[in-house]
């Protein structure tokens, strides 16, 4: 929580902006404007004067009381020109009451407005561009307002939020005084949290929702588990001292305390039970955003299929995220996962936000330039509910007007929650090095569990022992959790829902199935993939594509990428299984060669050929042409592979550069995707022409020799980690080298192989699968070679620099392969040197480089 939260910057007062000059033009003169680089403290520390214009910044949004507030000037008559308080005014259709009386005093009017719209809940929604929803605000908040309080908090959920509260503070305090040095992330001064998530899935229990997704950083997360989802206290504890979250048999490496999951069914009195999964989160704050809005689309798809007719699927599932405010508005992917929330393919119909805004160490006058945490969400038109934490009931009315919003419009909208932090980073933190005066205030007043609880004993409606007795109780249940983790064992994993039936890939029981398809029906797919209705009119450029795609099946030769790909798609369609393709320009592809989406040139009417024309097939194609987004879309897209086994997920960057833009996600979250760039290093410059070979599936879209006859992919067929030369080399023993590669460069080595007449004298190798390592079919390749008591030597030849690339990572491993095999000597390198860029971006040195690695691996023949 900070000063900026809940007020609007006074603007000739923001005199510390890096602006050496202003000129501002009129028609009579020139005027110089002049402002400081810096301030009297040279741009940190200086205090910026605020005012409070209107209602929303004149509410009692914050906990602290560090704001200088005013009266709200919007709510003020004389600001209008009215000045007799007893005047009388028709309020028909201007006011909601709810009432027959239309005419009520000036005084009434003023009154009323500001008990609605000036309390401990300000409501951002003036600035919608839609009319109807501006009107629907006004009409929910006056009108309810006027008849009865919005939402009914009675003593029973009084005693329900004292309760979550109370053993919230209890859990912090328990693991301060057990673990004092453990960087636990606890929730003292938001403990409000909890009470409105409560009440999120309530609202959604009642509305017949019976999935939900809830994403959320580290900050409360271990009151969250074992306040309302369940998790049990002694796995938390056998976590704390050490242990493994799951079976260590297993072999994982686990995850960090403040990453820890649950999934619980939920019930709400005689509403329908609620599935509430709480994703795993990095440390990198927000990423996981973007995979609760994949998950909760996938789960939508996944609906579809089983809901009848008049069951809309959004109407069964929900995402909720929660966010830090500084993370709110300091990480661009938040940005880009609001930018996808409403596009095709991508949108789930609405979320509620939650930014749980406890601030931190540094000030928000340095960690924003917006007047709220919330502006952010304003680029998607989303509005904002600001609310005091330290007043839960409030609290849980703003999440209760959130939540239909949400639910009427299907559109996101963030709460506010306005809270503190009463440690620094961590723990053991020491936040007051920087907010002296914020953390004075915090350690002198009361918490915001014990708050509550005095202004329900003095309410009458719980007695100060029946309090007592709430905290002493958990107390007690944690005690007994500790002493249980002497004899805890980790349950067993185990694979439910979709995944009921799957095993672990690293099992014995996991396997490699033949995944070749009948001649008769990859035929029928290649057909099927540039099928053309009639009266449909496709680009006159496309009628070369169509051509050439059918006449390589009816070869049944000279196959290539896009076309195999096309049969790949189509084929699991048949079996099935849906598949979605998400990137920029997939649907054409970026270098216009896959066209799995055709645009009517008359009418821009889109149809994607392998849907219409496999009417047979159960599964789907989705081309998800999306932003201009890396981080966000492939986070995305790996909630949707969470979520659903029966889809191939696939993502496809169109450069090097944009791949780099995705890195955070590729090394925070893993599972079952495949990361597709139809590009590889070609001298275009550092990063722009790299795939990156040992993440990347590469491909060579038109080069004749890259192509594929039918029969590779027939019956029989399976996916082969090693490429063999046996083709091409006849007699192991007239070998004098063997080369092993991967990648795209091996057309390159061949063609020049042919043309030093050396095929009888040099294999060429492919390793196509770099980890898990072949270590099996490698030795069966090399295999000839040592039987013929091979004395030549064992190149590894790649075309990325020696520091980059695969070799690093295979040098040892076909050093381990050779010396089983008897073969001695171990692999030597060729390819580039070291280098800090993964490509040059000068023509003339990168063909240099090109023919000069080309030419290593034949020299001395």
């Amino acid at each position: 929580m900070n000063s900026v939260s809940a007020c609007r910057v006074h603007l000739p007062t923001w005199n510390a902006l890096a602006i050496a000059r202003l000129t501002q033009r009129s028609s009579s003169r020139v005027r110089i404007v002049h402002r400081k680089y810096h301030d009297e403290s040279f741009g940190f520390r200086k205090a910026r004067d605020f005012t409070i214009p209107d209602c929303v910044c004149s509410a009692s949004v914050d906990p602290l009381d560090l704001l200088r507030r005013g009266r709200a000037a919007t709510l003020d008559p004389i600001r209008y020109g009215l000045d007799d308080p007893d005047h009388t005014c028709d309020i028909d259709g201007i006011i909601w009451t709810g009432e027959d009386q239309q005419e009520w005093t000036l005084e009434n009017i003023t009154s009323f407005l500001n008990s609605v719209y000036v309390g401990r809940i300000a409501y951002d929604y003036m600035d919608l561009p839609s009319k109807t929803e501006r009107l629907w605000f006004a009409k929910l908040l006056e009108s309810q307002s006027a008849l009865e309080p919005m939402t009914v908090i009675d003593a029973g959920r009084q005693k329900n939020i004292h309760a979550l509260l109370a053993k919230s503070e209890v859990l912090d305090n328990f693991l301060q005084v057990k673990f004092p040095n453990l960087k636990r992330y606890g929730l003292e001064g938001g403990e409000s949290m909890l009470p409105a998530l409560d009440a999120l899935f309530e609202a959604a229990s009642e509305a017949g929702i019976t999935q939900l997704i809830l994403a959320m950083p580290h900050r409360g997360r271990l009151n969250l588990l074992t306040g309302l989802l369940e998790y049990n206290p002694t796995s938390l504890f056998h976590k704390v001292k050490g242990g493994c979250e799951v079976d260590e048999s297993l072999g994982v490496s686990g995850d960090v305390l403040s990453h820890l999951v649950a999934s619980p069914t939920l019930q709400y009195g005689e509403a329908d039970d609620i599935k509430v999964s709480l994703l795993p989160n990095p440390s990198h704050l927000e990423a996981v955003s973007p995979v609760a809005l994949g998950k909760a689309r996938a789960k939508q798809i996944r609906l579809l299929k089983t809901l009848s007719d008049d069951k809309n699927n959004q109407d069964c599932m929900l995402g909720d995220k929660l966010h830090g405010d500084a993370s709110f508005t300091g990480q661009g992917v938040v940005m880009e996962n609001l930018g996808l929330s409403g596009l095709p393919h991508f949108t789930s119909g609405g979320s509620v936000h939650i930014v749980v805004n406890i601030g931190y160490t540094t000030p928000a006058s340095s960690t924003r330039s917006s007047f709220y945490c919330s502006d952010i969400a304003k680029m998607i038109n989303c509005p904002a509910l600001h609310v005091n934490g330290d007043c839960p009931e409030d609290v849980v009315r703003a999440v209760d007007i959130a939540f239909k919003y949400c639910i009427h419009f299907r559109k996101d909208i963030v709460i506010d929650l306005i809270v503190y932090r009463c440690w620094g980073h961590n723990e053991p933190d020491e936040p007051a090095f920087t907010q002296p005066l914020m953390y004075d205030k915090i350690r002198s007043r009361s918490s915001v569990p014990k708050l509550y609880e005095d202004k329900l004993i003095s309410d009458g409606v719980i007695s100060a022992e029946a309090a007592r007795a709430v905290r002493d109780s958990y107390k007690a249940s944690l005690n007994a959790a500790l002493t249980d983790v002497a004899s805890y064992v980790p349950p067993p994993v185990t694979f439910e829902g979709a995944w009921k039936g799957m095993v672990w890939p690293a099992s014995p029981a996991a396997r490699q199935d033949e995944t070749g398809v009948s001649s008769a029906v990859l035929k029928d797919v290649g057909k099927a993939s540039v099928h053309v209705p009639e009266e449909f009119e496709t680009h006159p450029q496309l009628n070369r594509h169509v051509k050439n795609r059918l006449k390589s099946i009816e070869a049944g030769k000279g196959v290539d990428w896009a076309s195999a790909e096309a049969m790949a798609f189509g084929s699991l369609m048949l079996g099935g299984c849906d598949v979605r393709i998400a990137g920029q320009d997939v649907g054409r592809g970026t270098f216009s060669h896959r066209h799995a989406m055709l645009v009517n040139q008359k009418t821009e009417g889109v149809i994607v050929p392998l849907n219409q024309a496999l009417t047979e097939a159960k599964g789907k194609l989705e081309l998800a042409n999306s932003s201009l987004s890396e981080m966000a879309v492939l986070s995305f897209e790996y909630g949707a592979s969470w979520e659903r086994p029966d889809l191939l997920p696939i993502w496809e960057a169109q450069f090097g550069d944009f791949f780099n833009g995705a890195q955070i996600i590729i090394d925070t979250f893993r599972d079952g995707i495949v990361l597709l760039l139809p590009h590889g290093l070609d001298g275009a410059g550092p990063e722009h022409s790299s795939c990156r070979i040992e993440r990347m599936l590469q491909g060579l879209l038109r080069l004749p020799a890259a192509s594929s006859k039918l029969t590779d992919m027939g019956p029989g067929t399976v996916f082969q980690p090693v490429l063999q030369d046996l083709a091409t080399v006849t007699d192991p023993k007239a070998v004098q080298r063997v080369v092993l590669l991967s990648g795209k460069i091996y057309y390159d080595l061949a063609k020049e192989r042919a043309t030093r007449n050396l095929q009888s004298h040099v294999a060429l190798i492919r390793i196509e699968e770099l980890a898990p390592f072949p270590f099996a079919a490698l030795s069966e390749a090399l295999a000839p070679y040592a039987n013929a008591n091979m004395q030549s030597e064992v190149l590894w030849v790649q075309e990325e620099p020696r520091n980059q690339g695969a070799w690093s990572h295979v040098q040892e491993r076909i050093e381990e392969v050779l010396k089983g095999l008897g073969i001695d000597g171990g692999v030597a390198y060729r390819g580039r040197k070291e280098d800090a860029v993964a490509a040059p971006g000068i023509g003339k040195l990168y063909g240099a480089q090109q023919l000069a690695v080309i030419d290593s691996a034949f020299k001395g023949l």
